[in-house]
């Protein structure tokens, strides 16, 4: 993120004063440029790696992440998809990165597992996240 330094002007007893303010290239308005750069360094992606992930060339993710241009409906689908997270996680209509347990293509199978394989899958779930954590220096949930 940059921050530039502008000053503002204005005239208080006839004489002009300067404040300085901080302007940031992310707009608090538009919170898609930080998610989407955030969705891809949590999932240990490039933006060549994620270019290639969602069909888009390398070109269009550094625009994204820089804020020089929106994506498309259909681009934001295939970067969603790409990232394994929701279109309302990217837009800022929600804090949680995750999918619903439900849109997860990871967990379209557990309703057909027996209650022996459910705990299974939960212990081998939790061993990578372990993993996961101790990797990025124990940030994340325990």
């Amino acid at each position: 993120m940059q921050i530039m330094a502008v000053y503002e002007a204005q005239i208080v007893n006839r004489q002009v004063e300067y404040s300085e303010i901080a302007i940031t290239d992310e707009s608090p308005d538009d919170p898609f440029p930080g998610r989407l750069r955030t969705a891809r360094e949590t999932r240990e992606l490039s933006q060549t790696a994620l270019a290639t992930k969602s069909r888009l060339p390398q070109s269009s993710i550094a625009h994204f992440e820089g804020g020089a241009r929106k994506p498309s409906f259909e681009n934001l689908r295939r970067l969603a998809n790409a990232l394994q997270v929701t279109t309302d996680y990217l837009l800022g209509r929600t804090e949680d990165m995750a999918r619903s347990t439900a849109a997860d293509p990871l967990f379209r199978h557990v309703a057909n597992l027996s209650s022996s394989d459910r705990e299974l899958a939960d212990s081998f779930l939790e061993m990578l996240a372990k993993r996961s954590r101790d990797r990025d220096g124990g940030e994340g949930e325990p």
